[in-house]
């Protein structure tokens, strides 16, 4: 066997695993930056024609002075960009960009519903905030509204009902106010 042909059948094993559309097909991935720099990067993306969304929710802060509303990243530390694996150095030279997460070096895709779950959170009426991330809890289904479907985790804070939502493939979480009304337990 020459090495043209050697060439040829792990070009074939490559095909066959799946792994040609992993590297061509564009997917979301979740970028981790550098500490307070998700906006620069964000803007950084946007000049190279990379897609991308940074999740964002509104906080008041207190001054001295005056009150201030600022628009603060939902997952602080994270961008999401919208790619092809064989397109990654696009992203990988912004400076501000440390990584895309994965494991064992490689990038992995957040999941499709994952990232619906992420979209959910920003629908008018809705006000979510970061969360610590948890893994134990009430597991609850959201029987209606504009979360309709999402699995969480409930807690009760002020006599109000929150659902955190934790996202695995970054370890962080989000919780937004919901009618106990809304909720069904799961078993």
């Amino acid at each position: 066997m020459g090495i043209g042909s050697a060439a040829g059948v792990a070009r074939e094993e490559f095909f066959a695993g799946g792994e040609l559309e992993v590297y061509v097909q564009p997917r979301w991935y979740a970028a981790y930056t550098r500490a307070n720099h998700e906006r620069r990067v964000a803007d950084q993306l946007i000049e190279r024609g990379v897609e991308n969304f940074l999740p964002q929710y509104e906080s008041v802060r207190k001054w001295k002075d005056r009150r201030v509303r600022l628009q603060m990243p939902l997952f602080p530390g994270y961008v999401f960009v919208h790619l092809a694996l064989q397109s990654r150095l696009q992203v990988l030279q912004v400076p501000g960009v440390a990584y895309l997460v994965g494991f064992g070096g490689k990038p992995v895709a957040v999941p499709e519903e994952e990232f619906a779950k992420i979209r959910g959170f920003l629908k008018p009426g809705l006000r979510a905030e970061p969360h610590p991330y948890l893994t134990a809890g009430r597991r609850v289904r959201v029987r209606s509204g504009p979360l309709a479907g999402t699995q969480g985790i409930v807690l009760r804070r002020k006599g109000n009902f929150r659902l955190v939502i934790s996202i695995e493939l970054i370890q962080r979480a989000v919780a937004v106010n919901i009618d106990a009304a809304d909720l069904e337990a799961l078993g």
